[in-house]
């Protein structure tokens, strides 16, 4: 991708707001742009310096701290914001009638990068599927890049880019809103259910935010949408870009067949087999779909994606085996922070699953659930915030019990469960409220189930922390 007039130059002023992770590499990035950089950041003024005193002290950064205002930031000629702020508090919508541009961090890598980028978004899956496309570029040998909402800013890219041959990144409905010109050469859709809509209202909104990822797209470029989703097909005549889809439906570019995916990109066609790894299921499969039309479509040979595809090791929290306790079955998937995850999660079990669900509400409809608990789910224990939602949603349905603490779910679920019966943690929700990520509650999970007495038929899998 060639350079196309860059969003900071020399002595342009930049003002970032906030100063998490991204925030962070914003500074570094307007530094190394040779910019006037200003920080705002609403921690106390003794907390602020305690943590980024040493970036500050790099260089003449003036700074506020105690909260936004717009006596400060509107010195400013732009403005960097992190994912996580709302474009339309009333601070931001007063700044841009001053003037002030707005931008997040796919905004200023827009242009800014001339290796082919791959950007992913979806509800559910971008992490796996951002992960896995960049270990199978890996393992072809080609410097990779891999970031975005994934971890790293793509900011640390833009400071240090020499030696990468690709960007793969995973971006969030967040970024997308303030993604300005950005345009991946390949772009993933891989889902779209109600996620997020205590930020975007409706699910209109959450829609158009996603297909931000596509609406700057050049010709040639490649647009992969999910074949099987009810809103993706019907978004794809809007867009400009060559488009790929993957699914069980004949019609798909790459079609899922039992454990096997057929691509019809080529003239001939190619299958991917995978009998004998473990856990695969629809889940996985259709990620693998994704990732092989969009390692293909730059260049991967097949019998490069088969062995990269072969070789992953799944991420965990996403339907991750824990153990099995006197013929009871324990899967973590804490990573499941919104319905749609749910009702995937419990597809894959046809019945006897004690559910353990609950935490921080995102404005999700639970309701949604109902179709999937039916003839599943003969237990559900709740916890966190959201609990008295679900219990709303579904007490007419399945027998609901409350609990206090993970310890508790996990206790209340051995106590109930029989051989055969599969516990499964599937939030549908946040976990804010009672954890300080979805991998401290996974993790929390995980030890609570091989603490449960008399485990010395536990098969164990590694914990972290």
């Amino acid at each position: 991708m060639t350079e196309n007039n860059p969003l900071l130059y020399p002595d342009i002023k930049v003002a970032v707001m906030g100063m998490g992770v991204t925030g962070r590499a914003a500074v570094r990035y307007g530094l190394h742009c040779g910019a006037e950089v200003l920080v705002s950041d609403n921690r106390p003024e003794q907390q602020f310096l305690a943590g980024e005193g040493g970036l500050l002290a790099t260089a003449d950064i003036k700074w506020e701290a105690g909260g936004h205002s717009y006596e400060f930031l509107s010195k400013a000629d732009l403005l960097l914001v992190s994912p996580g702020v709302d474009l339309e508090l009333p601070l931001l919508r007063r700044l841009r009638d001053c003037g002030v541009k707005i931008a997040g961090e796919l905004a200023v890598a827009a242009g800014q990068i001339d290796v082919p980028i791959v950007a992913v978004t979806g509800t559910n899956g971008k992490t796996t599927v951002t992960t896995l496309i960049g270990e199978i570029f890996k393992s072809t040998g080609k410097k990779v890049f891999v970031g975005g909402n994934i971890g790293t800013p793509l900011y640390e890219y833009l400071v240090n880019p020499d030696g990468y041959d690709i960007v793969v990144a995973e971006v969030s409905s967040f970024q997308l809103e303030s993604a300005g010109d950005f345009a991946p050469d390949v772009a993933l859709l891989l889902n779209i259910t109600p996620d997020h809509l205590d930020r975007h209202v409706s699910m209109e909104k959450y829609v158009q935010a996603k297909m931000q990822l596509f609406a700057h797209q050049r010709l040639g470029a490649v647009a992969i949408v999910n074949g099987d989703d009810p809103l993706c097909p019907a978004l794809s005549p809007q867009l400009q870009a060559v488009v790929r889809t993957f699914g069980t439906n004949d019609q798909c570019t790459a079609v899922i067949r039992n454990d096997r995916i057929m691509l019809a990109v080529n003239e001939e066609p190619e299958e991917y087999r995978f009998e004998g790894l473990e856990r695969i299921n629809h889940i996985t499969l259709m990620n693998y779909a994704a990732a092989i039309l969009a390692v293909r479509s730059l260049g991967c040979s097949h019998l490069q994606t088969q062995a990269g595809l072969n070789a992953f090791c799944p991420l965990p929290h996403r339907i991750e085996f824990v153990a099995e306790v006197h013929g009871v079955f324990y899967y973590n998937d804490s990573k499941a922070t919104n319905t749609g995850a749910v009702i995937g999660a419990l597809a894959q079990f046809p019945e006897n699953v004690i559910l353990l669900a609950g935490g921080r509400d995102k404005g999700d409809d639970y309701s949604l659930l109902r179709e999937s608990v039916i003839g599943r789910v003969k237990k559900l224990i709740v916890f966190g915030e959201s609990a008295g939602l679900l219990r709303d949603a579904l007490d007419d349905l399945v027998d609901i019990v409350p609990v206090e603490s993970m310890e508790d779910a996990v206790r209340t679920a051995a106590a109930d469960a029989v051989s055969g019966d599969v516990v499964l943690l599937s939030p549908a929700c946040a976990s804010f409220d009672m954890f300080t990520s979805y991998g401290h509650r996974g993790n929390e999970f995980k030890k609570a189930v091989l603490a449960l007495p008399s485990t010395l038929e536990v098969q164990k899998l590694g914990i972290v922390g």
